[in-house]
Parts: C-alpha cells; sequence; structure tokens
C-alpha cells in the first residue's frame, strides 16, 4: 500500500544548477562587449607603437603598408571563420595560398598568359584543391586536422616544385597593380559617402523591420550614435588614406569580401546551415540539412579565398616566391579566435575576424618597425592566441 502512494506521488523535479550571478554578469558583458574591447586592445597597441616611434606607426604611408599587409590574412580569415564554425580546421591555407601565388607568377612570368586568364585559372584551381580537401574531410571521413596537415605538407612540395625553389619574377605590370594599386582621392571620397549612406539605410530598416514583427526597438538616439560613429571611423578611414595616395585596391577588395561573407552568414540560408552544422552536426543531418554537402562547399569556399590571397601576395611582392604563406595559417586561425570564433564551432563573425586580423597584422608591423627580434614576435602572437583561446574557454565554460 504504501509502495503505491510513494508511486501516486510525483517526484520532485531536482532544481537546475545556476552558475553563480557574478559568473553570468561577466559571461554576458565579456560577449556583448568584446569587439569593443579588442577594439580598444587596437587603439592602446597602435599608441604604443606610435610613441615608441615617433609617430611613425600612424604616418599614413605606414597604415597604408599595414592595412595591405593585413588584407592577405583578411581575406583568408572571412573563409577561415566558415570552417571553424562548422566545426572544422584546415592547416593547409598557408601552403595553398604559396601554390596558387606560385602558380600566377608561373601563369604572368613563364607562360605570358593574359591577367584576366591567369586570375581565372588560379581561381579555379583554388576551388578545386579547396572541394578536394572538403571531399576528403566530408566524404571519405578523414579528420580535417590530418587532411590539413597532410596538404600543409604536399602543397609546399608542389610549389618547391613548379618553382624550381626559386623566385619567379617580375610579374607584369598589371598584376602588380591588384596589390599596388591605389583608388583616386575622388572616388575614395564618394565611395566614403555610398558606405555611410548604406550605413543609414540598414539602421533605419532595421528598425522598421523589428517594428513590423512586434519586436522591442531601442533608442532612437542608440541607432544615432552608432552610425555617428560609422561616420567618424570613415571619415578617418578616406582622409587618412588620401593624405598618401589613396585607398589600396586589396583593402576595397576585403571591404567587399567583408560584406559578401557577412551578408551569407546572417542573410542566407547556406550561413544559417554553417552555424547550425558547428553546433550540433547530428541534429543538423536528421532534420534534412546534406551536412556532407555543406563542409565540401566551405572547404572549396576557403580554396578559392587562398587562390585571391595568393594573387594578392604575389602582386605584392612582385614575384612568386617558394617560401610565401609560410606560417600564415597560424596567424589566421589566431585572427579568427581572437576576434570571437569559437573553437567548440557554431559561434563566430566574420568582421571579429577581421578585427582579429588587424591586431595580428598591428602586432607584425609595429614590432618590425621597433626591430623586434623575431624569436620574441613568436612569442608574443603565440601567448595572444593562447589568451584568446583562453578567453573562450572560460566564457563558455558553464554552457555544457
Amino acid at each position: 500500500m504504501s509502495a503505491n502512494l510513494n508511486a501516486a506521488v510525483p517526484a520532485k523535479a531536482s532544481a537546475p544548477v545556476r552558475e553563480p550571478r557574478s559568473s553570468m554578469n561577466f559571461k554576458k558583458i565579456f560577449t556583448q562587449y568584446k569587439i569593443l574591447a579588442l577594439l580598444f586592445a587596437i587603439a592602446l597597441i597602435w599608441a604604443f607603437f606610435s610613441w615608441h616611434t615617433e609617430g611613425g606607426f600612424i604616418s599614413p604611408r605606414n597604415l597604408s603598408n599595414l592595412m595591405r599587409q593585413m588584407a592577405i590574412t583578411g581575406i583568408l580569415a572571412c573563409a577561415m571563420v566558415f570552417v571553424i564554425v562548422a566545426g572544422e580546421i584546415d592547416l593547409s591555407v598557408g601552403s595553398l595560398l604559396g601554390l596558387m601565388g606560385g602558380a600566377a607568377a608561373v601563369f604572368d612570368v613563364s607562360h605570358g598568359l593574359p591577367l584576366p586568364v591567369t586570375i581565372v585559372a588560379v581561381l579555379a584551381c583554388g576551388l578545386f584543391l579547396g572541394l578536394f580537401n572538403g571531399y576528403l574531410v566530408a566524404y571519405a571521413g578523414i579528420p580535417s586536422f590530418i587532411v590539413g596537415l597532410g596538404g600543409m605538407l604536399a602543397y609546399r612540395g608542389v610549389v618547391l616544385g613548379i618553382t624550381g625553389g626559386t623566385t619567379i619574377a617580375p610579374v607584369s605590370p598589371e598584376m602588380e597593380y591588384l596589390a599596388q594599386g591605389y583608388l583616386p582621392p575622388q572616388l575614395g571620397i564618394a565611395l566614403g559617402v555610398a558606405l555611410f549612406a548604406l550605413a543609414v539605410f540598414l539602421a533605419w530598416r532595421g528598425r522598421v523591420n523589428r517594428a513590423l514583427h512586434g519586436l522591442p526597438v531601442g533608442p532612437a538616439w542608440q541607432a544615432a550614435a552608432r552610425v555617428l560613429a560609422i561616420g567618424v571611423v570613415l571619415v578617418a578611414f578616406v582622409r587618412t588614406f588620401n593624405s598618401y595616395e589613396g585607398i589600396p585596391l586589396p583593402v576595397l577588395l576585403l571591404l567587399l569580401l567583408l560584406g559578401v561573407f557577412s551578408y551569407v552568414a546572417t542573410q542566407t540560408v547556406f550561413g544559417r546551415r554553417i552555424y547550425a552544422v558547428g553546433s550540433n552536426a547530428e541534429a543538423t543531418r536528421l532534420s534534412g540539412v546534406n551536412v556532407k554537402a555543406v563542409k565540401l562547399w566551405i572547404f572549396g569556399i576557403m580554396g578559392t579565398m587562398c587562390a585571391l590571397a595568393g594573387l594578392i601576395n604575389t602582386a605584392r611582392l612582385a614575384a612568386g616566391s617558394p617560401s610565401a604563406g609560410t606560417s600564415v595559417e597560424l596567424d589566421v586561425i589566431a585572427a579568427c579566435f581572437i576576434g570571437g570564433t569559437s573553437m567548440r564551432g557554431g559561434s563566430g563573425t566574420v568582421y571579429g575576424a577581421l578585427i582579429g586580423a588587424l591586431v595580428m597584422a598591428s602586432l607584425d608591423n609595429g614590432m618590425s618597425m621597433l626591430d623586434v627580434d623575431s624569436y620574441w614576435q613568436m612569442i608574443v602572437k603565440g601567448a595572444i592566441l593562447t589568451l584568446a583561446v583562453w578567453g573562450d574557454v572560460a566564457t563558455r565554460a558553464g554552457r555544457r
């Protein structure tokens, strides 16, 4: 009888384990304001190097050079975000960049192909090799770490073979212009105005859409302050570059890729599937999404961006070097982690990765100007990468 009575009484549900309020507040603040913290860190880095170089670091000429350097890492970081968000990794991007840059130099210098043909051929090769990596990961079941490690060695060997281990130079003036050309000052001003108008339109449309769907709309002054801050940044951006020779073409390309990849990540079905795969691949598969195809195309995009970065790098150096792209994969992965991409997958933004790329490029440029020993540069960048991953682990420790 007592057993039946006990069975009839529902068991008391155990209370969920709650994190301390201080820990939850810290994680919320860290997540919401991490980009602002990164921008503040960049300001401190620039102030430090400017002080020690007597203003040389923030001169228009050096900033133009800094942004051209950052463009290579940024192009790769745009695609690497998708790879990491999907729960994978690609260690072959540096060697693939070197291979595609070497192929571009061979096509341009040794065979004299027209620049459009060279660009199409190199991008097609990058897409093919990226899809090949994706096939090995998604369909052959080989871990992406192993595929990337094998590609790092194999692609470096191929570039040594096609270049004969020597630098191929000089490339044509048309190819040099890809990385060494500038947008005329008048067009730079027009671009700044157009970007500001776009920011105003997007802010207005966002508020209208939230109101139409019954979602809370923030105060108008917050949106106005955000748009005003964007305007100030654009004015400083255009004036700084126009005071030298204009906006570098690689920077324009990077801005275009930022818009395209951000749109794909936030406004397309493919983008949402990338985040779903990284969050829970099995649940995504059971919901009807072809997880293997998603991963295949992520690596295809990565290969294409390696080809594009290889073209820009060869154009910037005016030569195809067999050592180009060495250790670039470390800077790219570090940029993604610094920018807030989670090493567990399912979380990350393109603009965050580009801010991380700017951090890495600023450190490289500043320490080179101060003639810091290379081993110290490696120690500093390694420490920053470790701290970035530790921050990701610390803020997500209670969410598993």
